[in-house]
């Protein structure tokens, strides 16, 4: 039995479903670029009058909507919000489907360690995710020329954006998986991979408005800002942290789960 195959088939209609649904969405967001880059000025002195708080919310503070890459990375948030729904919907249900449809046991009587059924499970999600990144990422090089109407780009500075993709993903994937084999079992992995993505979202757009520094130490969406990648050239050193966790999830992801007590369907 080919644990890899039967995982990844299972993903292809999600990862067609998601890749279409960004590739749309960057399209959306470049193809009003040119329109919107001849009045950037009038547009940037509007959101001047918002209050900061609400700009820091929504990732728009002393974002200069007439550059590429400006424009590009309120495009980015709502791709990452998207990739992050979608990896930790593969996280929350990578060992969970089996309990919850109560074929675990069938599964683990085959001649296989569960060590190698994790990983096997876990690099089905990996190819599932890196699919919609490759996507996204093309579109984005596609579309970002086609609609720059000759406005320069620092392709350095897109190449860090695009990455703060992959890294969210392989966050929400791990994380969500340790999560997963924390309760006894998961009835549906909607609530669970929605609270996580919102709560750590709106945990930043707090952070921003309260000016607590501390809740930026537990959200990626803060450690792989838009607007800071583009105003530095590089990551913030808290990106260390959500590496850090990537690590340390799947560590304790397998660890769990080979001390597992699984459940029968009898």
């Amino acid at each position: 039995m080919n644990i890899f195959m039967h995982e990844f088939k299972a993903n292809i209609r999600s990862v067609i479903t998601w890749s279409i649904a960004l590739t749309l969405l960057i399209w959306l967001f470049m193809s009003i670029f040119s329109g919107f880059a001849v009045e950037a000025e009038l547009l940037n002195q509007t959101l001047e009058k918002f209050p900061k708080e609400f700009l820091m919310a929504f990732g728009m503070d002393g974002i200069d909507l007439s550059t590429v890459l400006g424009f590009f990375s309120f495009a980015i948030l709502f791709c990452q919000l998207c990739v992050s729904i979608q990896a930790a919907n593969y996280g929350f249900s990578l060992v969970s489907i089996e309990e919850r449809e109560m074929t675990a046991d069938f599964l683990l009587t085959k001649p296989i360690g569960r060590a190698k059924i994790m990983t096997s499970k876990l690099l089905a999600a990996i190819a599932s995710l890196a699919i919609t990144s490759l996507v996204l990422w093309m579109s984005s090089y596609v579309f970002i020329n086609v609609y720059r109407d000759g406005r320069p780009y620092d392709s350095k500075i897109l190449l860090l954006l695009l990455m703060t993709i992959t890294f969210l993903q392989l966050f929400f994937l791990t994380v969500g998986m340790l999560i997963s084999l924390l309760p006894r079992k998961i009835r549906s992995v909607t609530p669970y991979s929605m609270g996580m993505v919102f709560g750590l979202y709106v945990l930043n757009a707090f952070g921003d408005m309260l000016g607590e520094d501390i809740l930026s130490y537990i959200t990626p969406f803060r450690h792989f800002d838009a607007n800071n990648i583009i105003r530095n050239g590089s990551y913030d050193t808290l990106a260390l942290i959500s590496a850090s966790l990537i690590v340390l999830s799947i560590a304790g992801s397998y660890w769990l789960y080979t001390k597992r007590d699984i459940h029968t369907a009898v």
